[in-house]
């Protein structure tokens, strides 16, 4: 039985945009690691930056497997590919029960604000004036002693109170804001996650096709050789 080729330059196509989304994956996990303001906001950095490495060398194993009809780059690629489908599945669930204890870990993390890079501070000061909250998880007292001008109460809607004596400042927190931000956040990975697992079980069940028409050929061969 021959290798169909349709199938062997399929899986080639399908590992190359696979190599290229790792590099991607890679890329910007890299930026956002050295990035003052993404870098202590976003926890799973060093994860992501792991998961572009590992795609790369499976998509590098994957085209090599596929050009040059090894079985051994082949199955090597397909344990790869179930492990990070696995992983994939696990990382899902518990990003989805986990998106509850983000507070915490904000609390945690980026209490008092004062402490944190000018980079983050600066950021956190424009979410301020724009959503007209104050703080990021208990309001005004996550600054410390010293409130800056972006929790000023320009508008008299909001609900204010007096710091330092003698200006107003905002009384709400951004905690919702900035909770609704991860909770989308949160959805448009998790569907992104599902497009992947969906891609990769087809990369499976190619590499596996590709993997027994190869060993088929093989012991046909062997036969005709005898």
């Amino acid at each position: 039985m021959a290798v169909n080729k349709c199938i062997k330059y399929c899986l080639f196509v399908f590992n190359l945009l696979f190599w290229i989304s790792g590099c991607i994956i890679l890329g910007v996990s890299i930026y956002l690691k050295v990035n003052p303001v993404y870098g202590g906001l976003l926890p799973g950095l060093n994860l992501l930056i792991a998961v572009g490495t590992i795609i790369m060398v499976l998509g590098f194993l994957g085209c090599f497997g596929a050009i040059r009809e090894s079985r051994v780059m082949l199955m090597l690629f397909f344990v790869g590919l179930l492990l990070i489908f696995i992983l994939l599945v696990i990382a899902g669930i518990l990003g989805a029960v986990g998106v509850n204890k983000i507070e915490e870990w904000l609390t945690g993390k980026l209490l008092p604000l004062r402490n944190q890079s000018s980079l983050f501070q600066t950021f956190m000061q424009k979410l301020e004036e724009q959503a007209k909250c104050c703080g990021l998880i208990h309001g005004p007292s996550d600054w410390g002693s010293t409130v800056p001008a972006s929790c000023d109460c320009r508008d008299t809607t909001q609900e204010c109170k007096l710091a330092d004596g003698r200006r107003k400042v905002y009384l709400r927190p951004c905690t919702k804001l900035v909770m609704s931000v991860i909770a989308k956040g949160t959805v448009i990975a998790l569907g992104i996650a599902f497009g992947i697992a969906v891609l990769m079980i087809f990369g499976m069940a190619f590499a596996m096709t590709l993997y027994c028409q190869i060993g088929e050929t093989y012991a046909t061969l062997s036969t005709s050789a005898l």
